[in-house]
């Protein structure tokens, strides 16, 4: 039952309730959907809910251990269990029904892994196993990604009662009081912390997702809790602007993070700051503190559903394009904040809280783990049948295609395949497979590596071959791959790979997207590689690798003179066409109209002024010239299919198979310059 704040505040200062955490927790939980639906740039939501939870969980864990000496796991895991299940199992069951009918037919079973991944409270690991990036918007981020968070606070539930008993005792046992508490959880804080920062600068998925370097957050409300009683005792005049300053401290730094800024590391500490400011000026009851703002029907209403409101908002956000059939516009950002707010308010009212509140389930907690327990299995199960059995929801027509006919033969191939509408028939066949479809032949070295090593996998075409071809760039260059393994075969020529992921070999800075700061491992790997050069000492050097606007001239100009020093005759290979969507997800939703995933050709041509002042200087340093364009484009267009071969396996690189159809352009080029 709710408490007015002025009765509370006339009650005992350690209260039970604390309606300035209800409003603090709506604050938190509207954050977090003004930012990831790019409504206000403002991040830290998730963060002060950390601290909200720390706090909340601690508390009733000291007050168990103070009444029984004891904790009773039954019954908070009971608790958490009529709290979390429910929704969490009708928002994943549900969410897996939309992907299915709407999303790429593709992506399913990925996306039923990550279900898995989230109904089992490990979701933060898998996205750090995989590498994800929590700020991309380029159409690969899932549905259930926001179970990140949600994954760390069950795991969080799991230890912290056991945990908490078990150092309560000990401080009593050897202090007869709680100062081994404080310096564990000093402790745990602090490494933490440190493991944040630390590791937000050496593997950003990994600080941003991993349970180490966010536990320091939960601590830091438990050590609040722990400091409750001595708190309350604090001036109420000075509470109150400890609490107001601590929602200036919480709003004003969760605005100055943006999306560029390294999180988790320094920055979150301004969030989780304020909002330990806010709990702890709460303590005393202040009058006139922030609870005065914080405490009102609105944010008493937003906060009861703040966990229905989480779990909707994401899924409906990354699927709603899918749903709709087009981008998001602004207005539909708050379309998705709206709408997943009135389903949290139905499964609130319909579900959560008669599950919570279910006299039963409340007076044995065996049966709430047990109803708990099953709806998590449950969820669990359907999600792995889904992922392995559920056929694949592709559907639509395909015409029919001579199979000699398929990939590049000649300009004209490209110009016929512009007015293609159906996937064909060999397209068709080929599409589940197509997003595997990458090259088999070459090295690239991973975003961590600092230097090249040659290996035996980068050595290509004719290893044994009189005369060498090195092939240099970055993921643009490695896709080629198949290309030149038959074109080294061809001309008896040893090919040689060098190529790193997102890695330029013009010497310009480069700001990695997925480490969040400057490339400083691109640096020092594209010098080795032209150490590596002088002792190679190549016949011909191919450089190609996607336009980036951090180019510069003067860094071309370095990179063209070094290669040009080396004496190796030089061919420059423009890039390749960005189709700017996921290709073969794309293709799996308009089978039936595949023009709709054609990019026009100045659209997918990435900055073309840079572009063309990379071609000037290759040219000025006696590189010949390969103009890969007319093997994509024609009439302004640039078919994702090319007579029935899928042109791109993802948003940007091409398929192992088309590239190997364009040998023939490419070889005779290569065959006249290797000649001398």
């Amino acid at each position: 039952m709710t408490t007015h704040r002025s009765t509370a505040a006339s009650e005992e200062r350690l209260r039970k309730y604390r309606p300035d955490i209800q409003g603090l927790r709506a604050v938190a939980i509207m954050m977090v959907v003004a930012m990831h639906c790019g409504i206000v740039d403002i991040h830290g939501g998730v963060d002060v809910s950390f601290v909200l939870s720390g706090f909340l969980i601690g508390g009733q864990l000291l007050a168990e251990i103070d009444k029984s000496g004891k904790v009773s796991l039954t019954k908070f895991w009971a608790r958490r269990f009529r709290r979390l299940a429910p929704g969490m199992s009708v928002v994943i069951l549900a969410t897996a029904a939309l992907a299915w009918l709407y999303a790429s037919p593709l992506r399913f079973r990925q996306t039923m892994e990550d279900g898995l991944a989230a109904s089992l409270s490990v979701m933060n690991w898998r996205l750090v196993e995989t590498g994800t990036d929590y700020f991309a918007n380029d159409g690969t981020q899932s549905p259930y990604q926001h179970f990140w968070s949600l994954g760390i606070e069950e795991q969080f539930y799991l230890a912290a009662p056991v945990t908490l008993f078990v150092t309560v005792w000990l401080s009593r046992k050897v202090f007869r009081n709680r100062v081994l508490v404080g310096v564990f959880l000093t402790a745990v804080m602090a490494g933490s912390l440190y493991l944040s920062v630390t590791q937000t600068k050496s593997n950003q998925p990994l600080a941003y997702f991993g349970t180490q370097t966010r536990i320091w957050e939960l601590t830091s409300g438990i050590m609040l809790a722990l400091g409750a009683p001595l708190l309350s005792r604090m001036n109420r005049g000075v509470a109150a602007v400890i609490s107001w300053l601590g929602l200036a401290t919480a709003i004003g730094t969760a605005l100055l993070i943006s999306a560029e800024t390294p999180l988790p590391g320094y920055a979150v500490a301004g969030p989780v700051l304020g909002a330990a400011m806010i709990i702890a000026g709460g303590c005393a009851a202040p009058r006139f503190g922030a609870e005065w703002f914080l405490h009102n029907p609105v944010l008493n209403s937003v906060a009861n559903v703040s966990y229905g409101w989480y779990l909707w908002h994401w899924p409906i956000l990354i699927l709603w394009p899918d749903i709709t059939g087009h981008d998001l516009s602004y207005s539909d950002r708050f379309r998705v904040a709206s709408l997943s707010l009135i389903l949290a308010y139905a499964m609130y009212h319909v579900i959560e809280f008669r599950f919570r509140n279910n006299a039963q389930l409340v007076a044995r907690p065996w049966k709430g783990i047990f109803a708990g327990g099953t709806a998590v299995a449950g969820t669990a199960g359907a999600a792995a049948i889904a992922m392995t059995v559920l056929p694949l929801n592709i559907s639509g027509s395909a015409v029919a295609v001579d199979s000699s006919t398929i990939g590049y033969s000649g300009a004209a191939s490209v110009k016929s395949s512009v007015l293609q509408k159906k996937l064909t028939a060999a397209a068709q066949a080929a599409l589940p497979k197509s997003p595997d479809d990458r090259t088999h032949y070459g090295c690239i070295d991973n975003t961590d590596i600092e230097k090249f090593v040659m290996r035996d996998n980068c050595v290509i075409g004719d290893p044994a071959g009189k005369k060498s071809i090195v092939v240099l760039g970055d993921s643009h260059a490695w896709q080629w791959g198949d290309a030149f393994n038959e074109i080294g075969k061809k001309l008896d020529a040893k090919v040689v790979t060098m190529a790193k992921g997102g890695c330029s070999p013009e010497v310009y800075a480069i700001k990695n997207p997925e480490l969040n700061r400057e490339y400083s491992e691109c640096d020092s790997w594209r010098e080795s590689v032209f150490e590596q050069l002088k002792a190679l000492k190549p016949d011909v050097i191919v450089v190609t690798s996607r336009v980036r606007q951090e180019a510069t001239e003067a860094g071309a100009e370095k990179t063209f003179q070094a290669l040009q020093n080396s004496g190796a005759h030089l061919i420059y290979m423009t890039d390749t066409p960005q189709p700017g969507k996921n290709v073969p997800d794309c293709l799996a939703t308009h089978t039936d109209d595949i023009s709709a995933c054609n990019p026009g050709q100045d659209a997918a041509i990435e900055f073309p002024d840079f572009r063309t002042m990379e071609e000037k200087v290759a040219t000025r340093h006696g590189a010949v010239i390969i103009d890969t364009l007319p093997a994509f484009c024609a009439d302004n267009l640039c078919p994702t299919v090319i007579s029935g071969q899928i042109v791109y396996f993802d948003s940007s690189h091409i398929t192992a198979g088309y590239a190997k159809t364009l040998v023939p352009f490419i070889q005779p080029t290569v065959k006249q310059v290797l000649a001398g």
